[in-house]
């Protein structure tokens, strides 16, 4: 993996046929399944093997305040508790076990042994073809950037001076806010907010546009309904005026986007879960060819950047193929590039086939065209649905608030779900393999399903498509012709 001989002092050039920039999830799956084949690899990572590990600290979080809420809602089956005592040492040491719990996998010492070459530093082209990271230079055949993003302030005069949290800064903290403020209502907002609000804190969440603002409105309702219920004081549609850090904690001044009154949040922390930029700007890519926007680096559907030879993919791809985010999505990505740069394999990404869960009681999971996009590129449609409070399982559990929502073509085709509800994030899954192969609403209301579990409201949902046929005086004809033959 090397050439020529080098100069004093200065190491020789690597010359891998893949050097990837980036070890988080995106980068350490392309660089573990090229290893896997024989490829030699070169990785290069500034911070931390694994990448963002905010991910990971919020799903421990959520865990733990289910099993608190759990506790506080035991009087509706007859279980007589008191209020959940959180434990603050404790809870940190389970998001920490939970967080070593994947170390070993995402471990230089892990794709050494794999026959990857790890080098910790900062990375930046010098060519098209080179990339150097302090004196050492590596000349790849191929290069992947999978460098993800980063959280970043929004323009709020005095917030600069205001310390701030991320969902991975919680990873290390030993003590629960106090008075919490989220800063934006995004999945990640929402999930922290929650978790926060059932483990003890008082939290507010303040969001300029709308809560889940991508997601299907009568979804978000739902979703709504339960976060007020819990106590998260919620602020959306509001004008972020400025922040002060005073003692003890920060202010915060809002307002209706409408210019109403000007109104103050206080809070002892404040958590940052508004938008995330690529983290590109160390990378020098206008001397590789590469081009880039504000929203990452821009791709064709191969995941191919402006120059062959470099690639891009996760959190720092520009456009509708990034921004989705997730190691199933690093995994896809992954997987087309290794099929194009490898194999000369062509594949697209298809960001609609991607299904979205966020981390809340009751979960929120979608897939494919919400109603509105289906309607505007696809003409005639049918919206089916079913209630939870329909399930035997559901009135068992006491979990009847939540729907399945089903979008089809007129033919029945599916092309989009939305569910709202307990284990929504699993029954989505049907649903995504339904929208791969092409099955039709009819083909999924034929499917047999477990009995007693709550998969039977993704079927009842799927049979909706076929009632209005039952309803066709025709068929109601044919159906009294035969019964006069027994």
């Amino acid at each position: 993996m090397s050439e020529g001989a080098a100069s004093a002092g200065t190491p020789p050039a690597l010359t891998p046929d893949l050097c990837v920039i980036g070890a988080g999830t995106a980068g350490l799956a392309v660089a573990t399944a090229a290893a896997a084949f024989g490829v030699s690899v070169v990785i290069v990572e500034r911070d931390r093997m694994g990448g963002h590990a905010g991910g990971s600290a919020v799903m421990a979080l959520a865990a733990a305040a289910a099993r608190a809420q759990a506790v506080r809602e035991a009087r509706r089956f007859g279980v007589v508790t008191g209020e959940p005592q959180v434990n603050d040492a404790q809870l940190h040491d389970h998001v920490q076990r939970v967080l070593a719990a994947a170390a070993p996998n995402t471990s230089a010492q892990r794709m050494t042994a794999l026959g990857a070459v790890v080098i910790a530093g900062e990375a930046r082209f010098v060519s098209r073809s080179t990339v150097a990271v302090g004196a050492q230079t590596i000349k790849a055949r191929r290069f992947v950037i999978a460098t993800g993003a980063r959280t970043v302030a929004p323009p709020i005069p005095g917030l600069e001076t205001v310390p701030f949290l991320t969902d991975a800064s919680l990873a290390s903290a030993t003590r629960r806010p106090e008075r919490l403020i989220v800063l934006g209502g995004s999945a990640t907002g929402v999930a922290v907010a929650q978790a926060m609000a059932r483990l003890g804190s008082q939290v507010t969440l303040v969001e300029s546009t709308s809560l889940l603002a991508g997601d299907d409105p009568e979804a978000v309702a739902i979703l709504r309904r339960a976060l007020l219920r819990e106590g998260v004081v919620l602020h959306e549609q509001a004008q972020l005026l400025r922040a002060q850090s005073v003692r003890g904690g920060l202010r915060l001044a809002i307002a209706g986007l409408d210019g109403g009154a000007e109104h103050i949040i206080g809070g002892t922390h404040l958590l940052l879960a508004t938008s995330r930029t690529p983290a590109i700007e160390t990378l020098d890519l206008e001397l590789a060819g590469v081009v880039s926007d504000a929203g990452g680096v821009r791709v064709d559907r191969q995941l191919r950047s402006t120059n062959r030879r470099v690639y891009a993919i996760g959190d720092c791809v520009s456009g509708s193929v990034g921004g989705v985010g997730g190691g199933p999505i690093a995994e896809e990505h992954a997987r087309l590039v290794l099929r194009h740069a490898l194999f000369r394999q062509r594949g697209r990404f298809d960001a609609t086939a991607v299904p979205r869960v966020t981390q809340t009681q009751p979960e929120l999971a979608s897939l494919g065209l919400s109603e509105e996009q289906a309607r505007a590129q696809a003409g005639a449609i049918r919206v089916l649905r079913w209630p939870y409070a329909e399930s035997e399982r559901a009135q068992a559990e006491r979990e009847t608030e939540g729907f399945v929502k089903l979008v089809t073509d007129a033919k029945g085709r599916v092309l989009g779900v939305t569910i709202v509800g307990a284990r929504a994030g699993d029954l989505i899954a049907t649903w995504a393999l339904a929208l791969k192969t092409g099955t039709s609403a009819t083909a999924m209301a034929e499917l047999m399903m477990p009995y007693p579990t709550l998969s039977d409201v993704s079927k009842r949902a799927a049979t909706s498509f076929l009632m209005p046929l039952a309803a066709k005086p025709a068929l109601r004809r044919l159906i009294g012709f035969l019964r006069r033959f027994g």
